[in-house]
């Protein structure tokens, strides 16, 4: 606990899914929460709840495809707590459809969310991560960014394998001072299986995530990168559900 308690975490797409139950849990350990997201009501409630966890919280309504909220969500978690420790890039969004219907339009949205949103994040926060000489990213890529998802997911896959890139040039850059982790979860019960327009490809996703593990299965990992020493860098982790065989 002692390596978690009091270390102030933002979390983006923090209203449901893996961000929701990472903040949960992180409040258990009492860390520092900035829960960010669209949903500002959904925030509201997780906030109270992670408050009488034991933790401290804040919600900030960002969406993360606008870079002046990302901005001014850094901005106010300095101004209320004084530094950020970590910062956990989670927004997502899994839109599957054949590569043939050329859903260019969610293609941009996936891109808009999955790359430049995690851009937006490092570059609102590297300069605070600087100024203190330490700092932790977490960025959340998936299985998809380790195989390639085909049919259906080629341009999902290659955003996360945008992050996984992103996230090993950022360690290899920022210095000896900051670290960087990439998770990579498989099927994990969230909303992110609700994101394809596709009626053939939205059922194929739905019986995939039948085989789905808990989301707090991926707020465990997080706390585990976090919780090490300061000279221990986790740079990757790879979970998925046991019988899950992509």
């Amino acid at each position: 606990m002692g390596q978690i308690s009091g270390k102030v975490v933002v979390i983006t797409g923090a209203s449901s899914g893996l961000g929701e139950a990472t903040a949960r849990h992180l409040a258990t350990l009492g860390a520092t929460l900035v829960l960010a997201a669209r949903r500002k009501e959904r925030l509201d409630l997780l906030v109270d709840e992670c408050i009488a966890a034991g933790g401290k919280a804040l919600a900030v309504k960002v969406d993360v495809t606008e870079r002046e909220d990302v901005k001014a969500m850094v901005t106010a978690a300095v101004a209320q707590f004084g530094r950020i420790d970590v910062f956990i890039n989670n927004a997502g969004l899994m839109a599957i459809a054949p590569i043939t219907m050329t859903k260019v339009d969610e293609w941009e949205r996936m891109i808009d969310i999955n790359i430049k949103g995690v851009l937006y994040g490092i570059a609102a926060v590297l300069p605070v991560f600087e100024q203190q000489n330490d700092g932790h990213f977490v960025n959340i890529s998936s299985v998809a960014g380790v195989k390639v998802f085909s049919p259906g997911g080629t341009v999902y896959s290659g955003t996360k394998y945008a992050v996984r890139a992103i996230s090993e040039g950022v360690r290899h850059e920022v210095g000896a001072n900051i670290r960087t982790t990439t998770i990579c979860p498989g099927a994990v019960e969230s909303e992110l299986k609700l994101g394809s327009s596709d009626a053939e490809s939205a059922q194929f996703v739905q019986d995939f995530y039948k085989q789905a593990i808990p989301a707090d299965s991926v707020a465990r990992a997080i706390a585990y990168a976090i919780e090490q020493p300061a000279d221990v860098d986790i740079n990757e982790i790879v979970l998925r559900p046991t019988q899950q065989d992509f």
